[in-house]
């Protein structure tokens, strides 16, 4: 059976008792050396569920100068790759916390040079662990995050998995969710109690559908 990373989404049609065991890792940034990492063998996860980004952290938690601009709207991610570029409109009324977390992690520059680690066609594409980095510790991949989880479950019923959702992944508890982000190809409703969707991608989404894993993200920028 192919190896699955910590991080991933599980088809809740086949999942069976699943016991997620934690790491004890801290943060890595594009502007801090490496910490120490302390790690245990993470279980094989039933595939198609996310269970991502097991990540404690004893970094300060990212913080944004605001959830918004000065006139209100929404924050747009700009997300630059080697495939193309997408946008992905936020929702910071539903998920302010979250949206204020990866807008402060794109704004540290986190995301710059991450890759892509998990593609499943017609399910989801997942990237966001600062390990992807480095080839060596590919088979790491999807266990790690900024070391800073957002703390608090923002999972919302006016927000729900359709074609082009983003929503964060988490190892379990919805409040551990940290850096890794997910697109769903199309709708996903089992996901919708669980996982909060934090914004949609409104431009690009044939470039979503081209990534594939190890495909570099090159940047991300943040426009009102």
């Amino acid at each position: 059976m192919r190896r699955r990373s910590a991080t991933c989404i599980a088809d809740v049609t086949r999942i069976a008792p699943v016991v997620i065991l934690t790491l004890a890792l801290v943060g890595c940034s594009p502007s801090a050396p490496e910490a120490t990492v302390e790690e245990t063998t993470v279980p094989d996860p039933v595939s198609d569920v996310p269970t991502g980004n097991t990540v404690f952290g004893t970094e300060p938690a990212a913080s944004s100068e605001a959830a918004t601009s000065d006139s209100g709207a929404a924050p747009v991610l700009v997300v630059e790759t080697v495939k193309g570029t997408f946008e992905i409109e936020t929702y910071p009324v539903e998920a302010p916390k979250t949206v204020e977390h990866i807008v402060a992690l794109a704004q540290r520059r986190f995301y710059n040079g991450l890759r892509v680690h998990r593609v499943e066609p017609g399910f989801v594409v997942q990237f966001g662990d600062p390990q992807s980095r480095d080839m060596t510790r590919r088979h790491l991949w999807g266990s790690q995050g900024s070391g800073s989880p957002i703390g608090v479950s923002e999972v919302s019923p006016l927000r729900n998995h359709r074609t082009g959702s983003v929503a964060v992944a988490h190892p379990g508890d919805p409040s551990r969710a940290d850096s890794q982000m997910y697109i769903s190809f199309a709708p996903q409703p089992k996901l919708d109690p669980d996982y909060t969707v934090f914004g949609q991608v409104v431009s690009g989404m044939d470039v979503v559908g081209e990534l594939a894993v190890n495909d570099v993200i090159r940047r991300i920028t943040v426009k009102p």
